[in-house]
C-alpha cells in the first residue's frame, strides 16, 4: 500500500432484500462495520467523512485533532511527532478528550508521519487519551488492533469544536531585500503570493507519502519546518532533500526547541536542528535560532 489510502465507501458487501434476494454492493454506510479511512494528512478529510474511524499520518497538536473533529469524526489515530516541546505533538489527545472523541497517537518511531499507509500497518501506539483508554486502547498497541476496536464501538461523529483559526504572521521587521518573512501556523497557510519569499512553519518537516510537490506550495526563497522528532527513517526531516531540488533552501527546527502546529514558537523559540546543503551555503547552521536562520537567508538575496 503506497500514499493515500482512501478505504472505499462502497464495499462488496451482500445485503439482504425483503424475500431473502441478494443485492450488489451495499450503498455507504455510517456503521460500525465500515473500515476506517487511511490519510496522509488530516487536511484530506472531507464533509462525506463524518462518522467515520479515522487514521491520519499528521501530527497529533490541536489544529489537526480540531480540524478532524469539524469534519465529524468517530475517532482519530494521528502521530505524535516526537511529543516535543509541552508535549505539542500530542496536545490534540486532551482537546478531543473534551469533546468525548476517542484518541491515540502512533509512535513517531514506529510509522513515518506523512505515510497514512505507514501508520496503519506499521504504527504502535503511544499515547491515547482517557476517551480511547475507557475502550481499551493502551500504548503498545498495533494501530490496526486499536481501529479494529473503535470500529466495533458503534461511535458517534464528534460534535463541532468551537471555531479555531490557523495564524499567519508576516515579521516586517525580519523582511529587508525586497524578501518578505511569514510565519505560519500549516504548510497549508502557504500560498502563491509567498514566491519568493521566506516561509517559517509550525507543520512537520515530511512529505507526504514521499511526494515531492507536497514539500511546499510555492516556490518560496525559504521554507522551515518542525523536525517532528526526525522518526523512522528520519521521516520527519524529508521535504528538505526534495526543497534542495527545487532550488529551494530549507531547515527544520527541533521538536523540542519549538511546539509543533504554534508557528510564533518555532519563530521566538526555535533552533535548527537540520537544514539542506542550499540553506547552509546561504549561512544556515545547525544550533541556529529560527531568527538568525532566517536573517541569514534573507541576507543571501542581497549578495546572490
Amino acid at each position: 500500500m503506497t500514499g493515500t489510502a482512501r478505504t472505499a465507501r462502497n464495499r462488496a458487501l451482500p445485503w439482504r432484500l425483503p424475500h431473502g434476494q441478494t443485492a450488489g454492493p451495499a450503498p455507504p454506510l455510517r456503521t460500525p462495520a465500515m473500515p476506517p479511512l487511511i490519510l496522509d494528512s488530516v487536511t484530506h478529510l472531507k464533509d462525506v467523512d463524518r462518522g467515520l474511524v479515522v487514521a491520519c499520518a499528521s501530527h497529533g497538536a490541536v489544529y489537526a485533532a480540531w480540524y478532524a473533529a469539524s469534519k465529524g469524526i468517530a475517532a482519530l489515530i494521528l502521530n505524535d511527532a516526537g511529543i516535543g516541546r509541552e508535549q505539542a505533538g500530542i496536545s490534540g489527545l486532551p482537546y478531543l478528550d473534551g469533546l468525548g472523541v476517542p484518541a491515540a497517537t502512533v509512535s513517531h518511531n514506529s510509522a513515518r508521519i506523512g505515510w497514512g499507509s505507514d501508520t496503519l500497518i506499521l504504527g504502535v501506539l503511544s499515547f491515547v487519551n482517557r476517551t480511547a483508554a475507557a475502550l481499551g486502547l493502551a500504548p503498545g498497541m498495533a494501530c490496526d488492533e486499536a481501529l479494529a476496536i473503535l470500529g466495533r464501538a458503534n461511535l458517534p461523529p464528534a460534535p463541532m469544536p468551537a471555531p479555531l483559526d490557523e495564524a499567519r504572521h508576516e515579521i516586517a521587521e525580519a523582511s529587508a531585500n525586497g524578501i518578505r518573512v511569514f510565519v505560519l501556523d500549516s504548510n497549508g497557510l502557504v500560498g502563491k503570493d509567498d514566491s519568493g519569499h521566506v516561509v517559517v512553519t509550525a507543520s512537520h518537516g515530511g512529505l507526504l507519502a514521499g511526494k515531492p510537490e507536497t514539500a511546499v506550495k510555492a516556490d518560496v526563497l525559504a521554507a522551515v519546518y518542525v523536525d517532528a522528532g526526525k522518526g523512522l527513517m528520519d521521516a520527519g526531516i524529508s521535504r528538505l532533500p526534495a526543497l534542495q531540488a527545487r532550488g529551494i533552501a530549507g531547515a527544520a527546527v527541533s521538536a523540542f526547541s519549538a511546539r509543533i502546529g504554534d508557528g510564533m514558537s518555532v519563530w521566538t523559540d526555535g533552533f535548527i536542528s537540520a537544514l539542506n546543503p542550499l540553506a547552509e551555503q546561504r549561512g544556515g547552521a545547525i544550533g541556529q535560532s529560527t531568527r538568525d536562520f532566517v536573517a541569514a537567508m534573507v541576507a543571501s538575496k542581497a549578495t546572490a
